[in-house]
């Protein structure tokens, strides 16, 4: 009796982790908004790359098909987040390749299309795994992989904040964002004992702390704010 009530408890602190990871990352998913303005209003993409979106939609939907019941059990609220952002990433790319001159046009569709090819062959693959134990672990590395890559994806901009000594690099609200996300699915990964999810939302949730430590310390330290543009430069 006591298990159960505890498994219950331990269940629905689970979900509460796996709710406010959800919520937390709308605001990773809404962050390049300010950019598609610019880029609907000045009909043209500028110097803006289309990359990271693309990065990132490769990204989504491999965790999006970690979490769900082929892949591993009781994962739900990762499917959930993964696809959201999937559906906003793509979005994103339709806008950029409207707006994109011929050859970027061409680039970003021949990319989508390899993105889209390569996690058709990832499923079609992970499904002939008769073992679902092997299965679990090999989309595990490479959806781990993938947001591990994601997450340490700021550390340039960690570096230029300690060259410069200026925040101005460095979007509060986003590194906020990606702080609460990621400690968010990290206590979701530990309450599932989901090494997949916890090791790389463990170190998404350091590196978090570690862009926030240093915006509160150079901004106390020299009276400075980041600007929007910043937004723009992350994406």
């Amino acid at each position: 009796m006591v298990s159960f009530a505890a498994s219950q408890t331990l269940s629905i602190w689970k979900d509460v982790a796996g709710i406010a990871g959800n919520i937390f990352a709308s605001g990773l998913f809404v962050s390049p908004i300010p950019t598609f303005r610019r880029i609907i209003r000045n009909k043209t993409t500028e110097q803006f790359s289309g990359l990271p979106y693309v990065y990132a939609l490769l990204n989504c939907i491999l965790c999006a098909w970690y979490g769900s019941p082929y892949i591993s059990s009781n994962n739900v609220w990762v499917t959930t987040v993964n696809s959201v952002g999937a559906v906003f990433q793509i979005v994103y790319i339709a806008l950029f390749i409207t707006y994109a001159e011929k050859a970027k046009k061409l680039k970003m569709f021949g990319l989508l299309l390899a993105v889209f090819g390569l996690f058709a062959v990832v499923v079609v693959g992970s499904l002939n795994m008769s073992e679902f134990t092997i299965r679990h672990i090999v989309i595990g590395c490479l959806s781990g992989a993938s947001l591990i890559s994601m997450f340490a994806s700021p550390l340039f901009i960690i570096n230029l904040v300690i060259r410069t000594r200026s925040v101005e690099f460095m979007p509060f609200y986003l590194s906020l964002s990606t702080f609460l996300m990621s400690s968010s699915f990290f206590l979701y990964g530990l309450l599932n004992f989901d090494p997949f999810i916890y090791v790389p939302n463990g170190i998404g949730t350091v590196l978090g702390t570690a862009q926030l430590a240093l915006f509160f310390y150079y901004k106390n330290a020299f009276g400075q704010d980041s600007r929007e543009p910043l937004i723009e430069s992350f994406t």
